[in-house]
């Protein structure tokens, strides 16, 4: 396989997903980075507790 046509299927494949968005109509966006940043500050608080030597 040449590197041409591999990159003549990525185009072809590309072009394919701009009909679907790529966005489910489920998943808001503010909800995942909500969920996100509170899973991240929950790590946060449990490393500072078990870090109580400094």
């Amino acid at each position: 396989m040449s590197f041409h046509s591999t990159a003549a299927q990525l185009v072809t494949l590309a072009a394919e997903g701009e009909e679907h968005g790529g966005n489910h109509e489920s998943l808001s966006p503010y909800l995942t980075g909500g969920g996100a940043f509170f899973i991240l500050m929950l790590l946060l608080w449990i490393t500072t507790r078990f870090n109580r030597d400094r």
